[in-house]
Parts: C-alpha cells; structure tokens; sequence
C-alpha cells in the first residue's frame, strides 16, 4: 500500500508539474510556479527571502489559498512590524535542511528538524500529510532545494 501511494505520488507529480529550470533558486521557482503571493511577501517581510535563495532546503509551501483560510487578519496582523518574530517562527516551521524528496519518505517519519527548531512530521495514512497539510504538489525542485506544495499553513503550537 505504502509503495502504491509513492508511486502513484510520483507519477501524478510528474505529468502535473509545470516544468521549472533547476538553475532557479526556491524563492525564484516560487515565483515562477505562482500561487505562493502571500508566502514570498511573508518572507520578504520577515528577511528570509534571502535565506531561501542560498543553502540547501525543502520547503513545505502553503499556497495562497491556504494563507487566505486563516482567520480574518491573520496574515495582516502577522506582517506588522512588532510580529516580526512570531512571522519568521511560522514561516521556519515551513523549512527543514536539505532536500527531501518524496521518494525519501517513510510513514510517521520525522523529516527533519525545522528551521524553527520543532519536528516536521510525516504521515502517509491517507496521501502525504505534513502536520495537519496535505501535500498537493511534491518535488518542485530548484537549485537549492525542493518545494513540497502544501493546502494548510502549519502553525507551531
């Protein structure tokens, strides 16, 4: 069962996936992919659109719809100035070190550490789950890294 969720994965992810140039960093690959409008001017706000664009990452992306199913004023009171902190914690719960490919991917799994600083945890018990995201996209790669499209911000208790 797991084995045919991976492959099936795999082939969905290969004839949806738009063609990207790998000589494009993650922020770039974003930027090209469209639909991550709220999480490249969250980053940008928050100093890491550098971060992203240099070092080796997966990212699990929300898109903008995803950001759109906050609470009303979510996104707008995250982005002031005085929630800095809190902005950059969401967004490094998003991104773990290195690459990690959907075919690297084991039931209730711990990708990583997320920059963050918590366990990013993976379960494969229905589609590939990052927390309480699916994962609608996997294996956008970029330069740096990876790009996992994910429907649902992940929040940090």
């Amino acid at each position: 069962m797991l084995r045919n969720t991976m492959i099936a994965l795999a082939a969905t992810t290969a004839l949806a996936a738009p063609a990207f140039s790998q000589d494009q960093n993650i922020v770039e690959t974003a930027q090209a992919a469209g639909g991550f409008e709220t999480l490249l001017a969250a980053a940008t706000a928050a100093g890491l659109a550098e971060t992203l664009s240099t070092g080796e990452y997966t990212v699990f992306a929300p898109t903008d719809e995803a950001f759109a199913a906050l609470p009303e004023g979510t996104v707008e009171n995250l982005l002031l100035e005085e929630n800095r902190q809190q902005l950059t914690d969401i967004l490094l719960y998003h991104v773990v070190p290195g690459t990690v490919m959907s075919t690297d991917l084991t039931d209730d799994m711990e990708a990583a550490t997320a920059l963050e600083g918590r366990s990013v945890l993976i379960d494969l018990d229905d589609g590939v789950r990052v927390g309480p995201a699916t994962v609608v996209q996997a294996d956008i790669e970029a330069s740096n890294g990876v790009i996992h499209v994910i429907d649902t911000v992940l929040l940090p208790e």
